[in-house]
């Protein structure tokens, strides 16, 4: 063996006990969720007296799994439900860079996919070229301006984000009603309903609903990256995050930075709500079913907030959801087991300290990431802008 080679062997060891330190909890959580989940299927089945079948819980977790990849139809599915899981990861995860709990990305999402229905019923008879775009830009802006509010709130005041962006989801739920009710209402039927954005829906490039919101999804993973890693506003806001008096005292505007950063959040959550508005439903009701703004807060976490991490994750809770139907119509198990799941991992990864020391897992990291950062230095921004 060369001298170099000799050398190179230890830096592919520490780069495997550094690639290890890093997703080992993540992925003791999804094992130790889907143990759990196993166990309460065996629960149910005793409670509702059905016989036990040792192997249904491998067999709900086979369905499951061929109905999000079990062929191309399966995968092009889950693809659609893990795009708007993508720009919801990196919108919490954006905000946790900068030492915020961004919990408003579900009113953003709600907001961002009003802002797209709204342009785009208005502009459907025009040419695509031109409506979907607009539709599109009107989803970011009204995301952004749903971050924009608890993001000055907290510069100005000190108001905790947390309290404000939860206080925003159920404004957007009512501003929601009163759109669709109102002035969005087409009344061409019984219930409340908009228009089809006609044009301005987002065009199928594969399969039936693998529209082009999918790439948008891959490239704005590209663009948080970049944004984070080389340009001096992501230096800014990481910095902010990780100590708002050093941020201060080096010259930087956490205000700034602050209100910046959950606006940029507010349009990621909201570009969330257009595509699935514009490639999916393409109108809305008075009430829009969606779990996507608080799933993503689970993407973020089990991602540590890495742009490129936030694809797994994401790919993980949208194949769940993919794969459920299936689960339910085979194993003839409720479609309700995969929240049991996703909110088994968020607990697993918020007491990953107790893990580590149960399990005495050594050069390991926490779960959280950035979240840990936040919890530390949200208390102190208020203080020091």
């Amino acid at each position: 063996m060369s001298t170099s080679a000799a050398i190179e062997m230890p830096s592919w060891r520490d780069r495997a006990r550094q690639v290890w330190a890093l997703v080992a909890m993540p992925v003791l959580a999804i094992v130790l969720a889907l143990i759990v989940g196993a166990v309460v299927i065996y629960g149910s089945l005793i409670i509702t007296g059905r016989p036990i079948e040792i192997g249904l819980p491998l067999q709900a977790y086979e369905a499951l799994f061929e109905g999000a990849f079990g062929g191309p139809v399966a995968i092009i599915g889950t693809l659609a439900e893990t795009a708007p899981l993508i720009l919801g990861g990196l919108s919490v995860g954006l905000a946790f860079k900068a030492g915020l709990f961004n919990i408003g990305a579900q009113g953003q999402f709600i907001l961002g996919a009003l802002g797209a229905v709204a342009v785009g019923v208005a502009l459907r008879d025009a040419s695509a070229f031109i409506a979907l775009p607009l539709a599109f830009i009107a989803g970011l802006a009204a995301g952004a301006f749903w971050g924009f509010i608890p993001g000055v709130l907290k510069a100005l005041s000190g108001a905790h984000e947390v309290v404000t962006t939860i206080m925003l989801n159920y404004v957007s739920f009512g501003v929601l009603a009163w759109a669709v009710s109102g002035p969005l209402d087409t009344l061409e039927s019984p219930e409340p309903l908009t228009g089809d954005v006609g044009s301005a829906a987002l065009p199928v490039l594969i399969g039936r609903n693998g529209h082009l919101g999918i790439a948008i999804a891959f490239l704005a993973v590209i663009v948080v990256w970049w944004l984070l890693s080389r340009t001096t506003l992501g230096f800014e806001i990481r910095t902010v995050g990780a100590n708002p008096d050093a941020a201060r005292y080096a010259g930087m505007r956490p205000r700034a930075i602050i209100v910046l950063t959950m606006s940029l959040a507010g349009l990621l959550a909201g570009a969330a709500g257009a595509i699935t508005l514009l490639g999916i439903t393409r109108n809305m009701g008075p009430t829009y079913p969606t779990t996507v703004g608080f799933d993503s807060i689970a993407v973020a976490l089990l991602a540590r907030s890495n742009p490129f991490g936030i694809i797994f994750s994401a790919l993980l809770f949208g194949a769940m959801r993919s794969g459920a139907t299936l689960m339910q119509i085979r194993a003839g198990i409720p479609i309700e087991l995969i929240d049991v799941l996703q909110a088994t991992i968020l607990l697993f990864l918020v007491a990953n300290p107790v893990l580590k020391r149960v399990l005495r897992l050594r050069g390991v990291q926490g779960g959280l990431g950035d979240a840990e950062t936040t919890t530390r230095t949200q208390g102190d921004v208020g203080v020091v802008v």
